[in-house]
């Protein structure tokens, strides 16, 4: 009997590798997780990268009461994350192994699933679903959700291009000898971004691929703290240099392997995802900053050629880095970030070159917009301006939405349905549908608001979200513009009977979208000015 039960037990197959550096506050919570994953772990190698705040010793402790943790104490900081992954990835005996950072966790049974989705499929590398922690508010966001909706075995990279949508190495079991055979390590030293070319070099070896919809790993982010994280820290010109190298060297491994569809797709991430989010903090950076990221950029955008462009040229992201590349300057930096913001906004003016074919502006007509005139409907970049009025019981929400080329009109936008959602519960949402009416330009619609109805719902943060509806049943979600006219973005209080006063403020997220404070009671003014307070002196 005894040993029937221990034949149907996972067998220690797998090693968790463990890096940190001065994170004692976390470190060990990061290798409880992997030990906790039970006997299929049959090593934690955990490297500490010559941290000066005791998170060794803490280690050293730990190990001391548990035979399966190795402790590894690098004598001179490397300045990243590849060269301790790389020590610890030298120091694991097991047949299958996995990253793990330290302040991060690996959630219950992770192992378990990745490494019965690796031997039950022959696959060199298992995947699964990771998300996005954000703290201290405990929101969760999944990362690459699609990519692992469902079970299924790629026997390929190639047959399945988006897997290049997912750089990260965390989320991953690999088999050691397959990495030992091909040689794939990490960049040494100082390299952010290190995942990147990791990653490209696993999707150059051709492996076989397996992915499941089981949550395998939770990545913290911890905007609040005193040192963020490498890739976290972006404010320094240097981030985004980095960042531009790591896919430079992803693409040219994916190509020199003659992985060629892969490599296209790396260069369609590059635009779609790194160039967005870049261009949407870009109006938060100094002049300095602006003209070093616009040079970096249009010498890395140089190197694409037309089949790079060619794939959906109306995507937000080509249309931003045909806007980039055509210009020598700094320029349209406001309608820039719309247009890159989730979904994107594009905003007036809508040019015409002479010939009547849409243009991003009268003095750059090189960057055609015609292929907005065959887009989806569902996929345009709609612009719709938004401004809300506080007023003794509520609020009033004026929406205007703008034509584009005639598309609109053709498509008859019949209503809108609004709902603003609180930022770090996503359960709590108020929802409201409103018809449109014809406007010069455009169509308008209001909505009431019920401030103090927000305010029982939670304090924090409301984003507001639309969906316009068309005449056909066709929808499309949207965010809204915030305009930013004499007293509407104004921090107001508005009379409550169940809290005495709500104190709301309308601003401007960093991509232009119109977003929602709302702080109940004296308790909720007083956390709003602790809030400020904090921001003033971080």
């Amino acid at each position: 009997m005894n040993a029937a039960v221990d034949a149907d037990r996972p067998r220690p197959q797998v090693a968790v590798v463990v890096i940190g550096y001065d994170d004692a506050a976390h470190v060990t919570d990061a290798v409880r997780s992997a030990l906790a994953q039970g006997p299929a772990v049959r090593e934690v190698v955990a490297v500490d990268d010559c941290s000066a705040d005791g998170s060794a010793a803490l280690l050293e402790r730990l190990a001391a009461s548990e035979p399966r943790l190795k402790v590894i104490r690098r004598r001179v900081n490397s300045g990243g994350c590849g060269t301790p992954r790389n020590t610890g990835l030298d120091a694991a005996t097991s047949p299958y192994v996995m990253f793990l950072d330290s302040d991060d966790v690996l959630p219950p049974g992770a192992v378990d699933a990745l490494l019965g989705a690796a031997t039950g499929a022959h696959a060199e590398v298992a995947g699964g679903l990771c998300v996005r922690r954000e703290l201290p508010s405990g929101r969760e966001v999944p990362w690459q959700a699609r990519l692992y909706a469902l079970h299924a075995v790629v026997p390929r990279p190639a047959l399945r291009p988006h897997l290049v949508q997912d750089p990260l190495c965390v989320n991953k079991l690999y088999r050691t000898d397959f990495l030992r055979e091909h040689g794939i390590r990490f960049p040494e030293g100082r390299f952010p971004y290190e995942d990147i070319v990791f990653s490209a070099r696993v999707l150059a070896a051709d492996p076989r691929i397996a992915l499941i919809p089981d949550l395998v790993y939770v990545w913290h982010v911890r905007w609040s703290a005193e040192r963020l994280s490498i890739s976290l820290d972006r404010a320094g010109v240097g981030n985004w240099r980095a960042r531009t190298e790591a896919c430079r060297q992803a693409y040219e491994t994916l190509l020199g392997a003659g992985q060629k569809a892969l490599a296209r797709a790396a260069r369609a991430r590059f635009l779609d995802h790194e160039l967005r989010m870049y261009v949407r903090e870009l109006g938060l950076r100094d002049a300095a900053y602006r003209r070093a990221w616009w040079e970096l950029t249009r010498a890395h955008l140089a190197e694409f050629d037309a089949d790079d462009w060619a794939r959906d040229p109306a995507a937000p992201g080509r249309l931003a880095g045909r806007v980039v590349l055509a210009s020598p300057e700094p320029r349209d930096l406001p309608r820039l970030g719309e247009l890159a913001a989730r979904p994107a906004r594009l905003c007036p003016p809508y040019a015409r070159a002479a010939d009547g074919t849409p243009v991003w502006s009268d003095d750059l007509p090189q960057v055609s917009l015609e292929p907005l005139l065959t887009r989806p409907v569902r996929a345009l970049p709609l612009a719709v301006d938004a401004e809300l009025r506080p007023r003794a019981r509520g609020a009033r929400l004026r929406l205007r939405l703008h034509e584009l080329y005639g598309r609109v009109a053709r498509a008859g936008p019949e209503a809108v349905e609004v709902e603003w959602r609180h930022r770090d519960d996503g359960d709590a949402a108020v929802r409201a549908t409103t018809r449109f009416a014809a406007a010069a330009g455009g169509w308008s619609a209001e909505a009431d608001v019920d401030l103090p109805a927000l305010a029982a719902l939670g304090t924090g943060t409301w984003d507001l979200r639309l969906r316009v509806r068309f005449r056909d049943g066709v929808s499309r979600e949207v965010t809204a513009h915030a305009l930013a006219g004499a007293g509407l973005l104004r921090r107001s209080a508005v009379p409550s009977a169940r809290h005495g006063v709500v104190l709301v403020q309308p601003y401007a997220t960093h991509s232009g979208a119109l977003a929602l404070r709302v702080a109940p009671g004296v308790r909720g003014v007083l956390s709003v000015v602790r809030a400020r307070l904090h921001r003033l002196l971080h």
